[in-house]
């Protein structure tokens, strides 16, 4: 393993990811997650939402990544937690975009905090998104 080092206010490379219905069908087929509302317009629409949504627990995924690429190791992530804001809505026609980044707000005892923010349509689609990473 490398050596890692952070620094309180240390902004973490970002990246935009596209969310498209075939990204939600192959997350439904890996996650065993069918429920109608990722896939179903008509059953989107009864529950009055905008469109199709994408999985939480998929753009949380994502999100991480953020934490991952930069650490190069999986392996150092010792936490990590969200709470959903605001659903991602997946229209059928081209996707939708998501831009993710992070930044570390807090460094102690080996450990690095990295507060992660995703923004779809300039809305905040993850609250108190933060990762834990061991450094060293």
């Amino acid at each position: 393993m490398s050596t890692l080092t952070a620094t309180e206010g240390q902004v973490l490379p970002g990246f935009t990811r596209t969310f498209t219905r075939a990204d939600l069908v192959r997350y439904a087929g890996a996650s065993g997650d069918f429920n109608p509302i990722h896939w179903s317009d008509g059953a989107a629409a009864a529950l009055g939402l905008p469109d199709v949504i994408a999985h939480g627990m998929l753009t949380m995924g994502t999100a991480l990544r953020v934490v991952t690429d930069w650490t190069g190791d999986p392996g150092r992530v010792r936490s990590y937690y969200v709470r959903f804001t605001k659903p991602v809505v997946v229209p059928a026609d081209g996707g939708t975009e998501v831009q993710f980044g992070g930044t570390v707000t807090k460094v102690a005892d080996g450990v690095a905090t990295v507060s992660i923010e995703a923004i779809c349509d300039d809305t905040k689609v993850l609250g108190a998104a933060v990762a834990e990473v061991i450094l060293g």
